[in-house]
């Protein structure tokens, strides 16, 4: 439900845009509102959950998302919308990482471990497509509220069971760190903000320079914090592992990737094929049917070859997707020209994003589970909203009135570029650690100790 509501607005906008006059620059901080909050606080969360105890930190998180859902429903300004939005996100920065924690700290071995992880990486990767079937089914059917009021008789039966089945983690002693908290936020704020508004003002302009200015100065205080904090909001030494630092980058740029994906081919829909929502939702059907499909085999698959070569094989089948779907124009059809794509682009997200989750996460300390699922999550959501930012400046500043596929070109492109950022972080998997020389006089010592 967390991850799904990233996506299930986005067939809904045209009649957001129509019932709350919003104008067309401020209408995508429907989406992204969520996801700047969503993501800007994951590694807070993650830390709440350490030291909190996560099954607590997650009913909290939970009620706030579900509070503020119900109030999205019943906006009536656009700032109200955009307002219950970010809240949503804050709600479910708190919860989200405290899931993924749970799942791998209960895990009764590694072959349960991975099971689980696919499943939660099927939701967490398939969520995102199936939101865009239910928002089509909700706003064809009933009206685009209903996308944030059926979230909640569904919060409130977890919030209401979820003890009964799920034990929670010990408290932990510990302060929290509100600088690192806020510079996080607000670099992602800045970056996302400035990448929107660059088409506007200009990518050389003042306001652009100043605004990447301001992201870079805000990481850097966040890496400064964190470097100093005795409690740090990011453990930097989860940053020391090549493996795990190529996971990252390589979740964030194909999740990117496909949110923008979304972005792009709900216009086209719409637009050019004449879609309403309701055809519009199941045009997207492909993705999640295979990513749950995948998820089914994954596990077999990582226990054969291990997690790289499967990493790297979803990255070629995400960039092969883009690029076929670059070649759509007036006379192509969706079952020739569209499906195949959301068909391989589903396939891949879903057998990458397990073994991704896998690598990230492994030689994780339990204590600093929900620390590491944070930062991985984090990673996810930003890769999403700069994804979409960046090919939505890029779609806006190549478009032609009147003619979408000129400006969906350049989107696609733009989506192939960060698509391959992803498939070059993905193969640098395949290299193996370098072995460890030990020193003659060093090798001779242990060798008389062993002796």
């Amino acid at each position: 439900m967390l991850v799904l509501d990233s996506a299930v607005m986005n067939v809904g906008l045209p009649h957001i845009a129509t019932d709350l006059n919003f104008g067309a620059a401020s209408l995508s901080w429907v989406l992204n509102g969520y996801a700047l909050a969503f993501g800007g606080l994951l590694l807070l969360g993650g830390r709440l959950g350490d030291v909190l105890g996560r099954l607590s930190v997650f009913w909290i998180g939970l009620a706030v998302f579900t509070l503020f859902s119900l109030l999205g429903g019943l906006a009536t300004e656009p700032w109200m919308l955009v307002a219950a939005r970010a809240l949503q996100g804050v709600g479910a920065a708190i919860a989200a990482p405290s899931v993924l924690a749970l799942i791998t700290t209960s895990a009764r071995d590694e072959a349960a471990r991975n099971r689980a992880l696919a499943l939660f990486t099927a939701v967490s990767s398939g969520g995102a497509a199936l939101g865009m079937l239910l928002g089509g089914v909700l706003t064809d059917l009933l009206s685009w509220r209903w996308t944030l009021f059926i979230n909640v008789p569904i919060g409130l039966a977890v919030l209401l069971t979820v003890r009964r089945h799920v034990a929670d983690t010990p408290r932990r002693p510990g302060r929290f760190d509100v600088v690192g908290a806020i510079s996080a936020t607000g670099a992602a704020v800045a970056l996302v903000w400035t990448l929107i508004k660059a088409p506007e003002h200009g990518w050389g302009s003042a306001a652009t320079i100043g605004g990447f200015a301001l992201a870079a100065a805000l990481v850097v205080v966040l890496l400064v914090t964190e470097a100093r904090h005795s409690h740090p909001l990011l453990r930097l030494g989860l940053l020391r592992s090549r493996t795990r630092v190529a996971t990252l980058v390589t979740m964030a740029a194909l999740y990117g990737g496909m949110l923008a994906t979304f972005f792009l081919m709900v216009q086209y829909f719409e637009g050019d094929l004449g879609y309403g929502p309701l055809q519009t939702g199941f045009a997207f059907l492909p993705i999640p049917l295979s990513v749950f499909t995948m998820s089914r085999i994954t596990p077999r698959l990582v226990a054969r070859f291990r997690q790289p070569p499967i990493i790297v094989a979803g990255a070629v089948g995400v960039l092969g997707s883009f690029v076929f779907l670059n070649q759509i124009d007036a006379t192509t059809g969706y079952w020739t020209g569209v499906f195949p794509a959301l068909l391989v682009m589903g396939l891949s997200m879903g057998g990458s994003f397990m073994p991704i989750t896998s690598l990230a996460l492994q030689g994780v300390e339990p204590e600093h589970a929900g620390a590491a699922s944070g930062l991985l999550q984090t990673m996810q959501q930003l890769g999403g909203a700069v994804g979409l930012a960046v090919i939505a400046s890029v779609f806006a500043s190549h478009g032609v009135a009147g003619d979408f596929l000129v400006g969906a070109h350049a989107g696609f492109a733009a989506a192939s570029v960060i698509a391959a950022i992803g498939l070059a972080s993905a193969a640098s998997l395949l290299a193996r650690p370098r072995a460890v020389v030990v020193p003659v006089p060093e090798r001779a010592a242990v060798d008389a100790e062993a002796a």
